[in-house]
């Protein structure tokens, strides 16, 4: 069941994942597989470089459209809208993300909520003009990064009927591994955008137990997209609403399968919660994920493995090695926990040696110890002629002081 379950499309038709998740070939559904879980981290620290070193681009804002030919520059004002930068909204005001109403909407009060559903019309471009993405009712759950982060930033600035145009920074959008093959490598995206309806999410404690599976799944499958573009917050914020909409209280009630599936579900969202945290060195944090994973599954290989690596990286190499070598007998050719195994075993050898040494100087130098016994062995056969003569002088006195008493007497 889990395996069927990481191969799914994400995504669904009119939801969120329609347009905002990467190709295939990028599947963020490796996170759980059980062969080569650490092949893909080690891939995606290649990627946390790539976004380091991401160019911010100096203007993102397309180029003013030239001035209509009818128009009279005292009837405009000094000319079309577009042409006013003063009409362009600096969302963050960092000048990477950039709002401008094409048409007015109904009034502020319109605006949506975050956690409402949200129906917008899209149609997004590059900034050579090419279209990348046209969806007549895209419907996303507003303030959960279910969609690129410009439009969730952005769609909350928006009056009921409004279109909008918004240019954002490839930060915002797709970042430097783009979408292949239409969205290059840190590209600036210009959105056209309309707001067509918003309305209450619905209530989790009505949801069937299919609807909670399919909800959930959503937010995991976004998460693993944060994880392949190495956005690990993002990441954590959707696997933390996966895990909510999966523990919510329900009123409906689930079948066993059910149940086994949201169960199914749950580990997963643990244990690439734990991945996220350790990427991030959150090791406490990432030391509680995979211990709940374990308590549903005391024999789950990914928590084990990756309990052992956050003890290892606490520096608590005796306890991490017997929990690696579980994980091992449960699979004996992984090589990516043998490896890890192998190299836990010689640091603890050699943090038990700094401790000896460690012990060894605060004790003192056991050489010194030894001396007292040389002695001791050379005491009966070499007492010095002054320890001698003094134990003769003072038996002769004995002696003598004893005569006079007697004498005395």
């Amino acid at each position: 069941m889990a395996s069927s379950g990481e191969e799914r499309s994400s995504g669904s038709p009119g939801r969120a994942g329609t347009g905002t998740e990467p190709s295939p070939t990028a599947d963020a559904a490796q996170l759980d597989t059980a062969e080569d879980f650490e092949v893909l981290e080690e891939e995606e620290e290649e990627e946390e470089e790539d976004l380091s070193e991401m160019p911010p681009l100096e203007d993102v804002g397309r180029p003013p459209a030239p001035p209509r030919e009818d128009a009279q520059p005292s009837e405009q004002g000094g000319g079309e809208g577009c042409e006013d930068p003063q009409e362009w909204l600096d969302v963050l005001g960092s000048g990477l993300l950039k709002k401008k109403t094409l048409v007015p909407g109904q009034g502020v009060d319109t605006r949506p909520r975050k956690g409402q559903d949200v129906t917008v019309r899209l149609k997004a471009t590059l900034e050579d003009g090419s279209v990348v993405e046209e969806n007549p009712a895209l419907t996303f759950t507003l303030g959960d990064c279910d969609v690129l982060q410009a439009l969730d930033l952005c769609v909350q600035l928006l009056e009921m009927g409004e279109t909008a145009l918004i240019v954002s920074d490839a930060k915002y959008c797709y970042g430097a591994q783009g979408r292949s093959p239409d969205v290059p490598p840190n590209a600036a995206l210009t959105l056209e955008v309309e707001l067509l309806a918003a309305q209450d999410a619905p209530d989790l404690e009505l949801l069937s137990g299919k609807e909670k599976i399919e909800l959930a799944n959503r937010k995991r499958e976004r998460g693993n997209f944060f994880y392949q573009q190495a956005d690990y917050v993002l990441a954590i914020n959707s696997y933390d609403i996966a895990l909510k909409v999966i523990s919510s209280s329900s009123k409906v009630d689930f079948s066993p399968d059910e149940e086994a599936e949201l169960l199914a579900v749950k580990v997963k969202c643990l244990n690439n919660l734990a991945a996220s945290q350790l990427k991030l060195d959150h090791y406490e944090a990432a030391l509680k994920s995979c211990n709940l994973v374990l308590e549903q599954q005391p024999g789950n290989i990914k928590a084990l493995f990756r309990k052992g690596k956050v003890l290892a990286q606490q520096g608590e190499y005796r306890e991490a090695i017997p929990i690696l070598k579980a994980a091992l007998k449960l699979e004996p050719s992984n090589k990516t926990i043998h490896a890890e195994l192998s190299k836990l075993v010689k640091k603890h050898a050699d943090q038990k040696n700094v401790e000896t040494e460690m012990y060894r100087k605060m004790l003192g130098n056991p050489s010194a110890a030894s001396a007292p016994g040389k002695c001791k062995d050379k005491l009966p056969w070499s007492i010095p002629w002054k320890w001698l003569f003094g134990a003769t002088a003072i038996a002769l006195g004995g002696v003598a002081l004893s005569v006079v008493i007697a004498a005395r007497n």
